[in-house]
């Protein structure tokens, strides 16, 4: 995939190593990822954990121990209490969480919430595919206040051309069968869907689909890749996904009223009226983030792993580094720098403080590493300049009205 002439100049060598902002202090760690069982009983042809660069899984136990729990417990109350932290975040990740049984699950979470004590909230969250996710499940999560998150990828053609199982067979039934428990006496444990893009899908019959179940919340995931390895569909000058996200843009915002938030679009509004994203696909936010592996590895999103094997690695684990020290890491400095990480033709970019480069792990290339603009940028640029026009349409027939 070829860069398009123009589009963007200047120096993209790597500046992990460049001096820091005078009187910069990184910012504390407020999400921990628990990847609490390493394997899958899904077979999704895009995931990045087993369909990509990184194969590291294969040498991690299959479930987080015990031991590796508690460390992980004491490392984030250590951190938290620190930094004087109010609430931390737990998710609850795999492979696929629920294989870890509901037994450890709530040793997991009991453990954590010990550590942390009262003087600290802990929110916790679990990220499914909801082939296990039963009654049993729920009255648990119901009991420890986890909320649930499901992947649904849309009507079951979409969902079911890559989330299958490994005999080949589709999973939509089993999920939306799933759904329906949740979105039930459960409701209140429903965190939302995520829906990884396939621009072949129709996308307002995607959209509507997912409408079905009555999420609070959707997340569109672009797929990953980078320019190594770009992502389907992309290198022949086009926007396929901001053309595939504009429509449900279009027809989310004009709804007579909110059908449900779409984080995307949220952040997108949020960024370009001056606040912050609540995630690290767009905008400036310092990454406050860490993932431990199954063996108490600590690493940086775990995205990465679609851009070469090791890439989220830091060297440091839970059993005998502090978070404190994970956060003077270079690449987790670089990833909390904000602008001052950026490519040179990102940082003059006029849309900049709403893309902000994208999701780090899209701007890999092999002969730069990630001081690059996203693979995606040119979908970003569209899908954010066409968010802007509509708002700066309202906001001129609203003053135009008031005079």
């Amino acid at each position: 995939m070829s860069r398009p002439k123009g589009f963007w100049l200047g120096n993209l060598k790597p500046r992990i190593a460049a001096p820091l902002p005078d009187g910069w202090q990184p910012w504390p760690l407020c999400q921990f990822i628990l990847k609490l069982h390493s394997r899958c009983d899904l077979s999704c042809d895009y995931c990045y954990v087993y369909e990509m660069a990184d194969q590291s899984w294969k040498s991690q136990p299959r479930r987080a121990s015990k031991s590796v729990i508690a460390h992980t417990a004491s490392r984030i109350a250590e951190h938290a209490h620190a930094h004087r932290m109010p609430s931390v975040h737990l998710i609850l990740h795999g492979g696929e969480p629920l294989l870890a049984g509901p037994g450890h699950i709530a040793h997991t979470v009991q453990a954590v919430r010990q550590a942390l004590g009262p003087d600290v909230r802990l929110d916790v969250s679990l990220q499914t595919n909801a082939m296990r996710l039963d009654e049993e499940f729920l009255r648990l999560f119901d009991e420890l206040g986890v909320r649930v998150g499901v992947s649904l990828d849309g009507d079951a053609a979409g969902h079911d051309r890559h989330r299958r199982r490994a005999d080949g067979r589709g999973s939509h039934a089993t999920v939306t069968a799933a759904l329906g428990l949740l979105g039930g006496r459960y409701r209140h444990l429903f965190g939302g869907l995520l829906c990884t893009v396939d621009a072949r899908n129709d996308p307002i019959a995607t959209y509507e689909a997912l409408l079905e179940s009555r999420p609070p919340r959707i997340d569109f995931l672009l797929p990953h890749g980078n320019w190594a390895e770009p992502p389907p569909g992309l290198g022949d000058g086009g926007t396929p996904y901001a053309d595939w996200l504009i429509p449900i843009f279009d027809r989310w915002y004009a709804a007579p009223r909110r059908e449900t938030e779409v984080r995307l679009f949220d952040d997108v509004l949020r960024l370009l009226m001056g606040g912050a994203s609540s995630s690290e696909a767009v905008g400036l936010s310092p990454a406050r983030m860490v993932v431990i592996e199954a063996d108490g590895a600590i690493q940086q999103s775990d995205t990465l792993k679609s851009a070469y094997p090791g890439a989220p690695d830091t060297g440091f684990h839970v059993a005998r580094d502090t978070f404190d020290a994970v956060l003077r890491h270079p690449a987790v400095m670089a990833r909390q720098l904000g602008r001052d990480s950026l490519a040179t033709a990102c940082q003059d970019c006029p849309i900049v403080p709403v893309c902000g480069g994208g999701l780090y792990a899209h701007r890999y290339d092999p002969g730069s590493g990630f001081v690059n603009p996203s693979v995606y940028c040119r979908d970003l640029f569209r899908l954010i300049t066409h968010i802007r026009g509509v708002v700066e349409h309202d906001v001129a027939a609203l003053l135009e009205g008031r005079r």
